[in-house]
């Protein structure tokens, strides 16, 4: 990475985060040669761009929660999506990124996605998180401008005066997120909701894990198309910032939950369903280009953000469960040698939309999976019945609906020889001593963060109110 001298700034920053749904690392900045997202890639041109972020969890709630509280998702409590219907949420001890910068007096809204904790009112969800407002839902296009408007208001309160004091906008989109549309075939679940259309303008290019035919082109193109209106969306959101000449002192995120929306990625601990996108500028600190290619994890947000506005060590940031993740600000500011490379990182699930408990962990070469379930290897609902991409195919089969089989209880995969974790060496007497090695070093993790998997099955929210109903059948509606 290359950064210039940190200028001084008269002002505590503003911080803009905006995020979206399933998006992985499918942009131009990143290689994606199809996808057409001119906007961010002028956002990447202009930002440290992180080349090796991972999440800490393949779907939605769990890494929002991560990425929110600095904390992996059996830690903070979201072990599963948080919607109605699945119920997950925050411990109520966690701290949201919004309470901590509200502690140092920034004031703070919530415009758009919110899948971090319970579905509750827009009121209880400010009160819940430390958000000075919040409005969930709606549409894109009306995310873009309830998020101009709460730009007016935020800056209408701090103004130009430092004493005033800065603002924190987290702006969510659902694009590229699947979405049910009236041109979806029975069965499928496209991404043609929302006005949305196909986006074939650079060509088409499949994704290296998927088979590449004719269907898969055809859902490729839609998603091209639904990155491409998301893209836009933000560019809206970041034209108000300029416009309103908050560029320069504003530290400006763009950040993703986990990887795209399709077969071995989203819901799939292997690197497409872990891999994330992540730029972040600051004009004014000299955050305004290069690449960093050390391994970081969405964990690392809070601690670098605390870090960088220099509020670490406030006293008001001691409260609360202590974050697990570490700040990588001396890598933003230049000093490469600051922190030591990391020797592993860790992933999980546990609850999508059915129970499927899995962990891994991942060095520089090797990738090691522990599933404690028989579920489907990629069956996620939320990806639609039918499928118009499939796996490509593993060594030895004839397609890659092979793939579509069980879990065995152990994978290991050598990332360097095969990149695409198709060549399963668990079983290989050659691999032993490694397997045993990151088996040892999985459960020791899974021991210091008080993994509740180690315990036996976790039960979920909707489990523990029925057997509560059980009890005490006078609840149950008459």
């Amino acid at each position: 990475m290359t950064s210039s001298t940190p200028r001084p700034s008269t002002a505590q920053p503003h911080v803009l985060l905006l995020h979206c749904h399933d998006l992985g690392r499918h942009l131009g900045c990143y290689g994606a040669r199809t996808v057409s997202a001119p906007r961010l890639d002028a956002l990447a041109a202009e930002s440290v761009v992180a080349e090796q972020m991972f999440c800490s969890a393949p779907q939605c709630s769990p890494s929002r929660a991560s990425m929110f509280t600095g904390r992996w998702p059996h830690s903070n409590g979201v072990l599963g999506l948080t919607h109605d219907g699945f119920g997950w949420d925050l411990n109520a001890d966690e701290r949201h990124l919004a309470d901590r910068l509200g502690a140092a007096g920034y004031r703070s809204e919530l415009i758009g996605m919110h899948h971090e904790s319970a579905r509750i009112s827009d009121q209880q969800v400010a009160e819940r998180l430390g958000f000075d407002r919040v409005q969930t839902g709606g549409s894109d296009r009306e995310v873009v401008e309830r998020a101009k408007q709460a730009m007016d208001r935020l800056a209408s309160s701090t103004g130009s005066d430092p004493s005033t004091g800065p603002f924190y906008l987290q702006v969510g989109f659902s694009a590229p997120h699947r979405a049910p549309g009236a041109r979806d075939a029975p069965g499928v679940m496209g991404f043609l909701g929302n006005h949305i259309e196909p986006d074939d303008s650079l060509g088409v290019e499949v994704p290296r894990y998927l088979a590449d035919t004719d269907s898969a082109r055809e859902e490729i193109a839609e998603l091209q198309g639904a990155i491409a209106h998301m893209d836009d969306c933000v560019g809206q959101v970041l034209d108000e910032l300029d416009r309103r000449g908050l560029t320069d002192n504003t530290i400006t995120i763009f950040v993703t939950d986990h990887g795209l929306a399709l077969p071995r990625s989203k819901c799939s601990l292997y690197d497409p369903g872990m891999e994330i996108a992540f730029l972040i500028r600051w004009p004014d600190r000299g955050w305004t280009g290069g690449r960093l290619d050390e391994v970081l994890l969405n964990l690392d947000i809070v601690p670098t953000l605390l870090d960088a506005l220099g509020l670490a060590e406030q006293p008001e940031q001691s409260a609360g469960p202590p974050l697990q993740g570490r700040s990588f600000r001396p890598l933003l500011d230049g000093d490469r040698d600051a922190l030591d490379e990391r020797s592993e990182i860790f992933g999980e699930i546990t609850y999508h939309d059915y129970y499927d408990p899995r962990r891994s962990i991942r060095t520089d070469r090797h990738k090691l999976i522990v599933n404690f379930s028989s579920a489907p290897t990629f069956m996620d609902p939320s990806q639609g019945w039918v499928r118009r991409c499939v796996p490509v195919a593993a060594p030895g089969e004839p397609d890659g609906r092979g793939n579509l089989g069980s879990h065995p209880a152990v994978e290991l995969y050598d990332l360097a020889a095969d990149p695409l974790e198709l060549t399963d060496l668990a079983a290989d007497p050659e691999h032993a001593t490694v397997r045993d090695d990151l088996l040892g070093r999985l459960t020791r993790w899974m021991t210091d963060t008080g993994d509740p998997l180690l315990d036996g099955a976790v039960t979920s929210p909707l489990h523990r109110r029925s057997l509560e109903m059980l009890r005490q059948p006078e609840a149950l509606p008459r």
